[in-house]
């Protein structure tokens, strides 16, 4: 497979464009990232777009990730000099603690314009992220209505909308916005098992292989506890016991008299998006500490 992924549809470089242009209204970037892949999910491209505006960090989705490297991930972006922060996106009180925390970090900000005689004004924030952090369904939450469309999927938001969710707070919401290339293999693959690239941009056995790989390594009790699936990665063909291991434990029927290799890895995958196999975090801090 080529180490460079492209993924650039064209209404994500329209979104990028309208990001930057709305930079200059607002006093607070919401930068939300998935806690399964906090780094991979980050898009690098933001940071040129951002430049010296205020950002909170996000880390959505904490209830479908391993809750010790959750704090580990908060604590770097926190050495960053970010300020950051995880939520169960399940939970409205939690919601509530991100404006409050916005509110926290414009004090200084909103005070020095209300001593130049400024009106006082609703704070604006824009919430930004790649496909399928949680975008709309945090907006939805925040402003206690189906503010915006939103689904299991990459893509859905396509347009940037204005959402007014307290008396002096507005949001600008905008699509996901994924970066043109990938250029480490990894990163790809990381993104593509929390949902936020379509699955054909991958070829479904590699990222099968690469996942079970990893959950091998790092969770082999998630492994054990729904497949009852134990890991030999010393038998040259662990990857092929894997298949019929799943499918005989599902009851998967073979396909002309082989195991349906192509259930498995849907019954695989279907698991890990919708959390069934467990909370798991695909990258460690060391991938970014060296």
């Amino acid at each position: 497979m080529s180490p460079q992924i492209q993924w650039f549809p064209g209404h994500m470089a329209k979104a990028k464009r309208e990001i930057q242009e709305r930079m200059k209204l607002i006093d607070i970037v919401i930068e939300l990232v998935d806690a399964r892949a906090p780094f991979s999910s980050k898009n690098p491209m933001f940071d040129d777009v951002i430049k010296g505006k205020p950002r909170l960090i996000v880390l959505t989705k904490k209830d479908m990730a391993n809750e010790q490297k959750t704090n580990q991930w908060i604590q770097y972006y926190e050495s960053l000099n970010y300020q950051a922060m995880s939520v169960n996106l399940k939970k409205f009180n939690e919601y509530q603690k991100i404006i409050e925390k916005c509110r926290y970090i414009l004090k200084e900000k909103m005070l020095k314009e209300q001593a130049r005689g400024l009106k006082p004004r609703a704070i604006r924030a824009i919430v930004i992220g790649i496909p399928n952090v949680g975008k709309s369904t945090f907006i939805n939450k925040l402003a206690n209505r189906k503010a915006t469309i939103t689904g299991n999927r990459p893509g859905v938001t396509k347009s940037q909308q204005i959402i007014r969710v307290a008396k002096d707070f507005e949001l600008f919401d905008t699509p996901g916005v994924l970066w043109p290339k990938f250029e480490n293999i990894d990163i790809a693959r990381n993104i593509a098992l929390i949902g936020s690239i379509k699955q054909d941009i991958l070829p479904l056995d590699e990222l099968y292989i690469y996942a079970m790989q990893f959950l091998g390594e790092n969770y082999p009790l998630l492994l054990k506890n729904r497949y009852q699936l134990d890991i030999h990665f010393e038998d040259d063909n662990w990857i092929l016991h894997t298949f019929d291991h799943i499918a005989k434990i599902r009851k998967i029927k073979p396909l002309h008299g082989e195991t349906d290799y192509d259930r498995v890895i849907e019954l695989f995958f279907s698991e890990i998006y919708d959390g069934s196999l467990g909370r798991i975090t695909w990258e460690d801090i060391s991938c970014v500490k060296g």
